[in-house]
């Protein structure tokens, strides 16, 4: 199931860019130099637009077509804006639950996330520009199609969405296990912001730093750390029963 385009060709890549068009990732041929070359890569520094800088081989298995050393993968979803979905959500009178994701690096992870989150009624799923799992394919059937049921934004920074969070009376819980308190010690009844880290660092230590509160799964077996997406799953339950129970 690939429901993401593909554009090839710089002029192409740049038109896509100006005329607005969500782009997920740009890929860039190593070494290249030109004036239309520059022009793209600076447009694509401009926009905060994810990118990385491949051998010409890469570019070869992702087109056949004559790619002039760039090639875009363009979205299959619009991203929303998160501090309009932040405001929305409170002036709807709702208790607001979101995800903030720090730099979540595999899309079936982030998928499984996905689905979880629109099944436990988050309001919204927030991560960074660059440095995180793509929506293509096969972040979208992992989802089983809740990609296209949940807003997801996407910030230059997560620590700006911590802030902003905060600001608007959203206190953020941290995901991790540096702490003593597990998540049986949060309230989830008020409004909260779940951050969860990358599969291989956790949360970024900035991050931690401002959160309002730190909290753990308790492990009993001898494995220190679980997957992501169950650890985030375990997390959201958890406010689901605290909600239920409120009601």
């Amino acid at each position: 199931m690939e429901n993401q385009t593909q554009i090839f060709g710089i002029r192409a890549i740049l038109e896509a860019i100006n005329a607005g068009e969500t782009i997920d990732k740009v890929f860039l041929q190593k070494g290249l130099n030109g004036d239309l070359y520059s022009e793209l890569e600076s447009l694509v520094n401009k926009k905060s637009i994810n990118k990385s800088y491949v051998p010409i081989e890469k570019l070869n298995r992702l087109t056949n077509k004559n790619h002039q050393g760039a090639v875009a993968q363009i979205s299959p979803i619009a991203f929303h804006d998160m501090e309009t979905l932040v405001l929305d959500v409170i002036e709807s009178g709702k208790t607001p639950l979101f995800l903030l994701l720090d730099q979540l690096s595999d899309v079936r992870n982030f998928g499984a996330i996905i689905r979880t989150a629109e099944c436990t009624g988050v309001h919204g799923i927030i991560v960074q520009k660059k440095g995180g799992a793509p929506v293509n394919g096969d972040t979208i059937k992992t989802s089983a199609g809740a990609v296209f049921k949940i807003p997801i934004c996407k910030v230059d920074h997560i620590k700006d969405a911590v802030f902003f969070m905060q600001a608007s009376g959203v206190k953020v819980i941290a995901a991790t296990e540096k702490t003593d308190n597990t998540v049986y010690d949060v309230s989830f009844t008020e409004p909260t912001a779940i951050v969860m880290g990358s599969e291989g660092r956790g949360i970024n230590p900035s991050i931690l730093k401002v959160s309002d509160m730190r909290a753990k799964l308790p492990l009993l077996g001898d494995i220190e750390s679980l997957n992501v997406s169950v650890a985030c799953g375990a997390f959201l339950y958890e406010a689901v029963r605290q909600r239920i129970k409120q009601q």
